[in-house]
This record gives structure tokens, sequence and C-alpha cells, in this order.
């Protein structure tokens, strides 16, 4: 599976941005899409993910309740729509693809196997 990343770019703080992810082909129903970000001297860290078939999401602490993680499976997509952000939100994004992960490892990239280029997001002040 070959996963696009795309829609970053550079938005004032309190802004909005919209990122898409593609795959190459149908995701099935135990394939858990997620996004996670790699700031700038920073290790990569979990942003939110959407589990297998269930539509349940799981969001980081830094971007609950301003991020939202959502899937087109029908097109092969996903998204993550991104609202009031903040300077601390810069930083590259990737879209992932973890085929049948066990919940707990949800937040781990390690349990993920596609990964996409990433899209870079800076927040100015």
């Amino acid at each position: 599976v070959q996963l696009q990343a795309s829609g970053g770019g550079l938005v004032q703080a309190g802004g909005s941005l919209r990122l898409s992810c593609a795959a190459s082909e149908r995701t099935g129903s135990s394939d858990t899409m997620a996004w996670f970000r790699q700031g700038p001297g920073k290790e990569r860290e979990f942003v939110a993910a959407v589990w297998r078939n269930s539509g349940t999401t799981y969001y980081s602490d830094s971007v609950k309740g301003r991020f939202t993680i959502s899937r087109d499976k029908a097109k092969n997509l996903a998204f993550l729509q991104m609202n009031s952000l903040k300077p601390e939100d810069t930083a590259v994004y990737y879209c992932a693809l973890g085929r049948t992960l066990i919940l707990s490892t949800l937040r781990n990239a390690a349990a993920y196997s596609y990964w996409g280029q990433g899209t870079k997001v800076t927040v100015s002040s």
C-alpha cells in the first residue's frame, strides 16, 4: 500500500488546515488509519487514529477538541481537520496505516507498516 499525504502549508495561529491521505488500494475492515507528526528536533508523536472498521477515533491530549480525523473508505481517503492551530502544532505530518493492530499499540508508530511521505504544516504566531 502506498500512502500520499497532502494539504500542508503555512497558516496563522488560530487558523485551520485539512490534511488528506490517499491510499493506493482499498483499505480493509482490520486497517487502522492514523496521523503522526514530527516537530523540529522532536520525536515522531501520535496525533490521531480511527480504529479499524469501528469508526472509533482516538486523539492525543494536545490536539483533542481541535483536530478531527475521518476516513472515506469508498474513496480510500483519510483526513485530518485541524482547527485553532497553534505554533506548537508546527511539524511534518505523516499518515500511516496499520493492519490488525492491537488496540494497546494504537499510539505506537512502530505498530504501523505503511507511511506517507509527510506534509509540512507551519503555524505562525
